[in-house]
């Protein structure tokens, strides 16, 4: 189960990359969306380096 959810975490982490580098393109780094989605991408990594860590 962990590595599943690790699989599924990593794909999410990629979409929300790439959103971010869009966003980022257009807004720039400092804008309110790109803080967010930034925030969440935290909170994904720290996530997955949680499960990494106790394999």
């Amino acid at each position: 189960m962990t590595s599943e959810k690790a699989h599924y975490l990593l794909i999410e982490i990629e979409q929300l990359r790439q959103k971010l580098v869009n966003i980022v393109r257009i807004s720039g780094f400092t804008s309110e969306e790109s803080i967010i989605i930034s925030q969440e991408l935290d909170i994904l990594l720290n996530e997955f380096e949680e499960i990494e860590r106790n394999k």
